[in-house]
């Protein structure tokens, strides 16, 4: 099975946001932020798409399902 790493916190911190500014920039809650950074959550498409313009990375760059 393959392993899912979330690279967001980096991203996050490179993008000068808090948890909580991230969180409302996507319309979701701080914790759904807390456990992705923890890669505790898969985040659906849409989700992962407006992560990806609010840190200005790409999904692919954030998200990464590791073999």
């Amino acid at each position: 099975m393959a392993e899912f790493i979330c690279k967001l916190k980096e991203y996050r911190i490179l993008a000068n946001l808090t948890q909580e500014a991230l969180a409302d920039m996507v319309n979701v809650r701080r914790e759904t932020i807390i456990r992705l950074e923890a890669g505790r959550y898969n985040p659906s498409l849409k989700l992962a798409i407006d992560i990806s313009r609010a840190v200005n990375a790409s999904i692919e760059e954030i998200f990464i399902f590791d073999k």
